[in-house]
């Protein structure tokens, strides 16, 4: 990480650059023996009485004393990717929305209100992809009034780690007292490797409605009430995957939302006693290839980001990491 001009630190960075992705170098907080310097690299969210706050990729955020600083820089919005399709958080949020949509939702200004009698974050959880029309404070009110209404908790969905993606909301939500509760990876890929696989596909059945078996492997475990069904059975074109086990439940299972040039992966799940046997990429392939028919071509897929099985699959396929997402919830 480059900081010196003629061989000498710099800050470049201002107040005025709040806003913009930042790199800065400070003294080193922790004390340890032989380290000097730290270096974060995020959103800089804040510049105030002299604590700068920088929202990383992560959705945490750094304060620092502006007193440490021995360095620092404007630096590109988002890294140039070398692999798979390119597409915009601006293209790429609504997308990931029509997937997997709620029983119920209401507008507030920019943001979208969703609810699905508590089934799944995604779908309990307020989508703000613009201006909420009201002062912050007030939209969290009426945000955790709605939700108490329904007898659900206050959740607000948030996206770090691209061009135009949301770090100050984060770092507002972290002051007003919201907490980060989950996090995952927003992954995409070319679609047609997918597709081309060599993958025994033979077994894999492709239907347009979920079903009990298929309810049965979905590690959730639920009970398959109208909201359930609602929300698994939404989209632009819905296809569920099965394998057919021994017994009632499938050995393995998956669910593919084609929208446009994208094909969106979710619910792709093995029994446990039958993983590493190449179940989980035939149902990928399967219904990658359902989805080149329909005329994709492209991938993604969202991936929490300590389930490194699935990461690991997911990167011999071709995806790449686009933005994180996570959900904050009231306290």
């Amino acid at each position: 990480m480059e900081f010196t001009t003629g061989g000498r630190l710099e800050v470049r960075i201002t107040a005025a650059d709040t806003g913009k992705r930042v790199s800065v170098r400070r003294l080193d907080p922790s004390g340890t023996p032989g380290s000097l310097f730290a270096d974060t690299v995020g959103v800089l969210t804040s510049w105030d009485n002299g604590v700068l706050s920088i929202t990383r990729k992560s959705g945490e955020t750094v304060r620092i004393e502006e007193s440490t600083l021995v360095a620092g820089k404007v630096v590109p919005a988002a890294p140039a990717r070398r692999r798979g399709p390119a597409a915009s958080f601006e293209e790429l949020a609504p997308v990931l929305a029509r997937a997997w949509q709620p029983v119920e939702s209401e507008r507030l200004g920019g943001w979208t209100l969703r609810a699905a009698a508590g089934f799944t974050r995604r779908a309990n959880s307020v989508l703000p992809l613009g201006d909420p029309s009201l002062p912050l404070p007030d939209a969290l009110d009426r945000v955790r009034t709605w939700y108490s209404a329904r007898g659900l908790p206050a959740y607000i969905q948030t996206a770090t780690g691209a061009a135009g993606t949301q770090e100050r909301l984060c770092a507002d939500l972290e002051q007003a007292g919201w907490e980060r509760e989950v996090s995952a990876e927003v992954r995409i890929a070319a679609l047609a490797p997918i597709g081309d696989l060599a993958a025994d596909v033979s077994r894999v059945r492709l239907e347009r409605t979920v079903d009990e078996a298929w309810l049965s492997r979905y590690q959730r475990s639920v009970t398959p009430g109208e909201h359930v069904l609602t929300v698994l059975n939404s989209g632009p074109s819905v296809w569920f995957a099965s394998v057919p086990g021994d017994g009632a439940a499938p050995a393995a299972i998956g669910r593919c939302v084609v929208d446009g040039r994208w094909a969106g992966f979710m619910a792709v799940e093995v029994d446990p006693a039958l993983r590493r046997r190449g179940l989980a990429t035939a149902v990928m392939t399967a219904l990658a290839r359902r989805a080149l028919d329909e005329g994709a071509s492209a991938a993604w897929l969202q991936v929490e980001a300590d389930n490194d099985a699935a990461r690991a699959l997911y990167e011999g396929q071709g995806f790449a990491t686009h933005h994180s997402y996570h959900h904050f919830r009231s306290r």
